[in-house]
């Protein structure tokens, strides 16, 4: 193995330096418990206030909307039993996707077992939902609907604002799992019209096991965590204040260059994408580029083991993937590329390659190189 080419940023992210410098401190100098009462303990308050003080601004919402959770599958988990449990005396019907994440999927499943519905909206062939369809499929005791911002196996951005203008005066929760969006669109929530959205940072070169959950102020919805009055009684738990300092710095740094670097990533993805196309039996999977995230190229390879490319393009150095990370060592085809309906065999000869910061086009020819090697 000659050189190492990451190509899996949609399944983590490293952590920048600044965003290490800056939690350093709260490790072994400031590491007072921030409900405890005496002055020591003031600074990591005050880091806590900060960080959700940066968060708020960035996202163009509330410091008393921002709460911080262990990453996106708590905030997803919160987000529909939650709100859920809260509303149902109001009615026990929920929408959501085919193509969610397993966090949200697995949830609604469990949620279905407490005597709630379900309802997953079809996509159309790029992953996309029809607000049209949503419409349809509204009832009198629908409670909550969950659409994620962007999919995070072939990068299809839904209509999250129209979906949410139409909801806002229905009294029906609006829910987003955003977690693969930031750092690929600009989220502003007020534009946006959600009541809850999900985050978690190590998905934008922050540190893992930390998240928030947007909830817009009177929302009605339960605690899923219980133990302690930490974050004004929401979310239980003594915080984790390096990783919140953390979360806040990431999004500070990848929001000063954020247009810049979307744009950046947009060329080596086009890039991507032009040169594999050249290469016989290759399609992509999912949407044209304006309607995907900046830094995802999904593609089919057709009649070949994803899996045994895989392997080969780790000999050559090159980490990809075969879908979401989550469900990496799974047998079953991906949900998502069944949902936009390819064949089982399709699903499992295709490959995701999502590109970030330090992805260079010296990078992206390398691999399109030992693609062409390979598929020989």
């Amino acid at each position: 193995m000659n050189k190492q080419i990451y190509m899996d940023y949609s399944a983590t992210t490293p952590v920048l330096k600044e965003v290490i410098e800056e939690m350093l401190p709260y490790f072994n100098t400031y590491y007072g418990n921030p409900s405890s009462v005496y002055s020591f303990s003031m600074e990591s308050k005050m880091a806590i206030d900060k960080s959700r003080n940066t968060i708020a601004k960035i996202f163009n919402c509330k410091e008393e909307e921002i709460f911080f959770t262990s990453g996106g599958t708590e905030s997803d988990n919160w987000a529909l039993v939650g709100s859920a449990m809260a509303n149902k005396d109001k009615g026990k019907h929920i929408i959501t996707t085919e193509i969610e994440h397993h966090a949200i999927l697995e949830t609604a499943d469990y949620l279905k077992r407490e005597g709630f519905e379900i309802t997953y909206l079809p996509v159309d062939s790029e992953g996309r939902i029809s607000l049209e369809q949503l419409k349809k499929y509204i009832r009198k005791d629908t409670i909550l609907v969950s659409i994620m911002t962007a999919n995070n196996e072939i990068g299809t951005i839904e209509p999250i604002s129209e979906i949410g203008e139409f909801l806002k005066d229905k009294g029906i929760l609006f829910h987003t799992d955003a977690v693969q969006a930031v750092g690929h669109i600009k989220l502003d929530l007020n534009k946006m019209n959600v009541d809850l959205m999900s985050i978690s940072a190590h998905k934008f070169y922050g540190p893992k096991g930390i998240g928030v959950l947007y909830i817009r102020k009177g929302t009605k919805i339960n605690n899923l965590i219980f133990g302690g009055q930490q974050q004004r009684g929401r979310r239980s738990g003594t915080e984790n204040v390096p990783g919140i300092v953390g979360i806040a710095k990431a999004l500070e740094i990848l929001n000063a260059d954020l247009e810049t670097e979307i744009e950046r990533q947009e060329k080596l993805r086009n890039l991507f994408i032009k040169e594999a196309l050249k290469i016989n039996g290759v399609k992509l999977n999912g949407p044209s580029n304006e309607k995907r995230l900046s830094n995802n190229i999904n593609l089919c390879f057709n009649g070949k083991d994803g899996e045994g490319l895989l392997v080969r393009l780790d000999m050559e150095g090159i980490c990809a993937s075969a879908g979401s990370a989550c469900s990496a060592g799974a047998i079953e085809p991906s949900h998502v590329l069944r949902a936009i309906g390819l064949l089982e065999d399709e699903a499992k000869s295709s490959i995701r390659f999502t590109i970030g910061k330090f992805t260079t086009e010296e990078d992206v020819i390398y691999t399109i190189k030992k693609l062409y090697e390979i598929l020989k």
